[in-house]
């Protein structure tokens, strides 16, 4: 590691709180101005992807005036029971703020605002939110509800509000508010699978259930033995719903479990808008805590851990039965998805990738008990009583994630192993809730295995976002018939494609993930994050140390200057810019390039990967 690298992780280690950029301006500024001058018509793929850019900012402004009020609330009820819903109150523009950081509209940042401001408050007038976060909750979906927050960061670093409660927010798991300790700094363990602003909830009752009921009737019950219940369709039975939630507050509700690991991504915001280290301490100590439990249980991550540290203690001394662990209500989705998310994070902030051994763990285990049926791997997404059970593929969006940020070959053979890859040479486009899914053939895009994926992926991004407004066009459904699900199915912003063509990347992991990528973009004309106007990027080829970028400027008379940025929040560095035929040392995590009028060009960019503090810090415009 070089010095000026030494400096500026013992600068973050130490958790001083001025801005990076103070310390390193040669990580932070593009020093030199490099051209491309070649004039060709613009490719099929740019002018899609220019045209989704501009276009869906329109269909945004159509969604709002459908859906909210003047002040930004949700046309809605007055009033909404239970513990769940402000996720979805969020992730009904969850994506807007990542459009603005894209290169969306100037205009949609504010709006971002108002709406994430407007959720706050309807949601507080509701009793699930307090003091501006969640009262208690777990966090698959905390992790769903502050995506939203997230993309704050990304889209301008400079917001006091976002800030501020980047630090409070996680505070609330430093014990840093009297009224919510939910962390135990002692066991380096959560107190509860559910956790918020008003500290861990140790009893649920029925009017915390209300709205999830109908959601869990078809799941397996969390456990076999509750006396006189023997499906999940007691859920919706009033006279055995008190046995479930005797038995789950008794087991689950003092425990940790492994869904806890998405706060990660809480902290590496935090750590991010402040370069404090007390944000990455926590996460190193928790994410090697979950380690420890997982080697101490044979390999095998346990799904709880009781009050005093221990696997099983509540549950007989069984590893699995905790809340939303290997058996209820989703087994597998949430052990991996929780894992990966914490792996990186931790990562980003260590610079480490020892952290990655806690999702293979997951990974090796499913393998190792895994079957063939009909010529396709499936794998167990559950376990019980009976042992290994719920044979089914694998999502590989999971095992491409893994792969992308390691870049270990053992990880691109997993997918090989146990991905169905026979149609990945052509899109077949699905959408459901989320906005991932294609990670295969974007794959094997970037490979040179599918040279039509990029047009292919932004015309079906553009189909997805007319779909949803024909969806609002034609919604004549009264509120009180509406669910808290509404909105988030008719959202228009759609941005798989744009993250996988623009970033080279797939898009974040959705409860809870951060987006993690080789390069993003700053408009220094703007002075704002994303592709200038008439601009477009396609990454078309990703290795370990190098990427393969292709630039276009849609305009025919006029120049445009663009800001490169290697990684997400510039934790990686570029090495060397091949350009034109030169082949240039590079040192930095940013770099200029102006694009003359109609001009297109292709950049090779070295990549030294998670070498720099990560920071959500701006170019020196």
């Amino acid at each position: 590691m070089k010095p000026s690298q030494k400096l500026a992780w013992l600068w973050v280690a130490a958790g001083w709180l001025l801005p990076h950029p103070a310390l390193l301006p040669n990580l932070f500024c593009a020093s030199e101005v490099l051209e491309i001058k070649t004039v060709q018509p613009p490719p099929e793929w740019a002018l899609r992807q220019r045209h989704l850019l501009d276009q869906m900012g329109p269909a945004v402004r159509e969604f709002v005036a459908r859906y909210t009020r003047p002040d930004g609330t949700l046309i809605w009820r007055d009033r909404w029971p239970g513990m769940d819903g402000s996720d979805d109150g969020y992730e009904s523009f969850y994506n807007f703020n990542l459009y603005y950081a894209l290169g969306g509209p100037d205009d949609l940042l504010a709006l971002s605002q108002k709406l994430w401001e407007a959720v706050t408050r309807q949601f507080t007038a509701y009793g699930q939110i307090h003091n501006e976060f969640d009262g208690s909750y777990d966090w698959m979906h905390h992790g769903e509800g502050y995506q939203s927050f997230f993309g704050f960061g990304l889209a301008d670093p400079n917001l006091p509000k976002v800030r501020e409660r980047s630090q409070r927010f996680a505070g609330l798991y430093l014990n840093e508010d009297p009224q919510a300790i939910n962390y135990d700094p002692r066991l380096k363990l959560m107190r509860s699978p559910l956790t918020g602003s008003r500290g861990p909830r140790w009893v649920t009752t029925a009017e915390d259930w209300s709205t999830h009921r109908d959601d869990l009737a078809p799941y397996p019950l969390p456990y076999d033995d509750i006396p006189g219940v023997v499906s999940g369709q007691a859920w919706l039975d009033d006279e055995k719903l008190p046995a479930i939630l005797q038995a789950i507050n008794r087991r689950m509700m003092r425990s940790d479990v492994p869904l806890n690991l998405t706060a990660t991504s809480l902290f590496a915001d935090a750590y991010m808008h402040t370069g404090a280290g007390k944000y990455k301490q926590w996460i190193l100590e928790y994410v090697e805590a979950w380690l420890e439990r997982m080697r101490q249980n044979g390999g095998i991550l346990p799904d709880n851990v009781g009050p005093s540290g221990k696997i099983g203690e509540l549950m007989d001394g069984q590893w699995w039965g905790g809340y939303y662990g290997w058996r209820w209500p989703h087994g597998l989705l949430n052990q991996i998805e929780s894992t990966l998310i914490a792996a990186i994070n931790a990562r980003l902030v260590s610079g480490s990738d020892r952290f990655f051994e806690l999702p293979r763990s997951v990974l090796r285990v499913v393998e190792k008990n895994s079957r063939i049926a009909d010529g396709q791997r499936l794998v167990p997404h559950r376990y019980g009583g009976q042992g290994w059970y719920d044979y089914r593929p694998l999502n590989p969006s999971f095992l491409i994630h893994l792969w992308y940020w390691t870049q270990d070959p053992d990880d691109y053979q997993r997918i090989e192993r146990l991905a169905c890859t026979d149609a990945w040479h052509r899109l077949q486009y699905q959408k459901a809730k989320g906005d991932f899914g294609h990670e295969g053939p974007w794959l094997r895009f970037i490979e040179g295995q599918y040279a039509e994926y990029p047009q292919d992926i932004l015309r079906a991004t553009y189909a997805e976002s007319l779909r949803r407004l024909a969806m609002i066009r034609a919604d004549r459904s009264l509120v009180e018939d509406q669910d808290v699900h509404h909105w988030q199915q008719r959202n228009p912003v759609v941005l798989e494609g744009l993250v996988q063509t623009m970033l080279g990347a797939p898009n974040h992991l959705y409860h809870g993930g951060l987006l993690h990528c080789r390069v993003r973009y700053f408009d220094p004309q703007r002075q704002r994050a994303g592709m200038p106007r008439d601009t477009a990027a396609l990454v078309d080829q990703i290795r370990p140390d190098r990427i393969s970028l292709v630039l276009a400027n849609l305009h025919s008379t006029e120049a445009r200057e663009i800001i490169l940025q290697a990684g997400a929040f510039g934790e990686h560095r570029f090495t060397r810019v091949e350009l034109g035929g030169q082949n240039l040392p590079w040192g930095q995590s940013r770099l200029k390039i102006r694009l003359g009028p109609g001009a297109v060009g292709r950049l090779g960019l070295g990549l030294e990967l998670y070498c720099h503090p990560p920071s959500y810090a701006a170019p020196v415009f």
